[in-house]
């Protein structure tokens, strides 16, 4: 990708918190508010980055990446498509659903695509996933993974599904060039997945992971959540229909992000639990290809070739080498999932800002990145997004 030189950052286009100091001198301090709490970090022309080891203040005025204060580079873009699903799970939202956003605050197709395209051409995003809610819900969403694979240079184009009518957009998916697919089953019992999803659909999951598979979509993931007491015994049912089937199991702690905000790291299924539970059933050996920045850390099954990943995202946190931005259905940037503040991008758009500008805006979200989620700090607060309206 070609290096251009960009602009200060305008005045009008100040991500939230910001201030703004004269031509951003090499030694006046950029803050960041943060719900209260303050991160400092150096200032930073509008396309440098840092480039040192920790809290950094090297910067090259031609690197136009997304690269926050610690060195950490946003390669991975998570576009949520809609807040709705429809299913109910109960770790993610109530019976009744959510008060979910007006759709007019929804971006369009074309403002969306517009935005992965600055953030492919302009600030160096490698890897797109759509997410939701539940993303197949999405009007025009072939479309939309037609238009992002006409990006130059081609993004890795994947998709997190609850699986309902992916039997039937499967194969369009695949024509429109979506390249993998990544499904949420946390139960192989009929009775059970009534209970967690609040909705009597398993055939149809299981339906969209076989088309999924027979599309090329491949290696099609499972993505799976234990909760004590509810399905805590399931990793190695679960795993071997995995094996059966040769899909890639992705076991995760649960992580608090549920909209009743009752999540409790007591009842939360640790990896080290995860794992010894798989073990009563199979050979597990460490993986030796590079983890990178992937939040799995992966193991071979009885020899292989089958893999099974667990991501420890509570009890051995991954945000040291996190390389992903978020794209909320309502235009909003994040920097990490538990962020407390975001970045508009849908106003600069509706505003008429260049796609220098909006670029800018999007520099400025990521540079102000925290070290770590802060889980286990005492005054960590869960984000007033659920997971269904921030997208995974």
């Amino acid at each position: 990708m070609g290096r251009r030189a960009t602009k200060p950052l305008p005045l009008n286009c100040q991500a939230p918190g910001t201030r703004n100091r004269s031509r951003y001198g090499p030694n006046t301090p950029a803050t960041l508010a943060l719900d209260g709490d303050r991160f400092s970090a150096p200032a930073l022309r509008a396309g440098e980055s840092a480039t040192t080891v920790g809290e950094v203040t090297a910067r090259d005025p031609l690197d136009p990446r997304l690269i926050d204060t610690f060195g950490r580079v946003a390669t991975d873009l998570r576009v949520s498509l809609t807040d709705r699903c429809n299913l109910r799970c109960t770790y993610c939202m109530p019976a009744e659903g959510l008060d979910w956003l007006p759709k007019p605050d929804l971006l369009s197709d074309d403002e969306m695509t517009r935005l992965m395209r600055i953030a492919v051409e302009d600030l160096g995003i490698e890897e797109i996933r759509f997410t939701g809610g539940e993303p197949l819900i999405r009007p025009g969403i072939v479309g939309i993974v037609e238009a992002t694979a006409a990006l130059r240079p081609r993004p890795q184009i994947s998709l997190t599904s609850n699986g309902l009518g992916l039997d039937k957009m499967a194969a369009a998916l695949a024509a429109a060039g979506l390249d993998r697919v990544n499904v949420s089953l946390d139960t192989l019992d009929p009775a059970r997945f009534l209970t967690i999803t609040r909705r009597d659909r398993l055939d149809d999951v299981i339906a969209g992971l076989a088309a999924a598979d027979a599309a090329g979509l491949r290696p099609v993931k499972i993505n799976a959540v234990l909760m004590r007491g509810i399905n805590d015994d399931e990793a190695p049912g679960l795993l071997a229909f995995a094996v059966e089937h040769g899909y890639e199991l992705r076991i995760i702690e649960q992580m608090p992000l549920d909209a009743q905000h009752s999540w409790s790291r007591t009842e939360m299924v640790t990896a080290e639990e995860i794992l010894a539970s798989l073990r009563t059933r199979f050979t597990l050996s460490q993986d030796v290809v590079a983890r990178g920045a992937s939040p799995a850390e992966t193991w071979l099954v009885d020899g292989g070739p089958t893999r099974v990943g667990v991501i420890a995202s509570v009890t051995r946190a991954f945000c040291g080498s996190c390389d992903r931005t978020r794209l909320t259905a309502d235009g909003q940037i994040r920097n990490c999932l538990f962020a407390r503040e975001e970045s508009d991008l849908r106003a600069a758009l509706r505003d008429g800002a260049t796609d220098r500008e909006v670029a800018d805006r999007w520099r400025v979200a990521m540079w102000g990145k925290r070290p770590g989620h802060g889980i286990d700090d005492p005054s960590f607060l869960q984000p007033t997004r659920s997971m269904s309206a921030i997208g995974g």
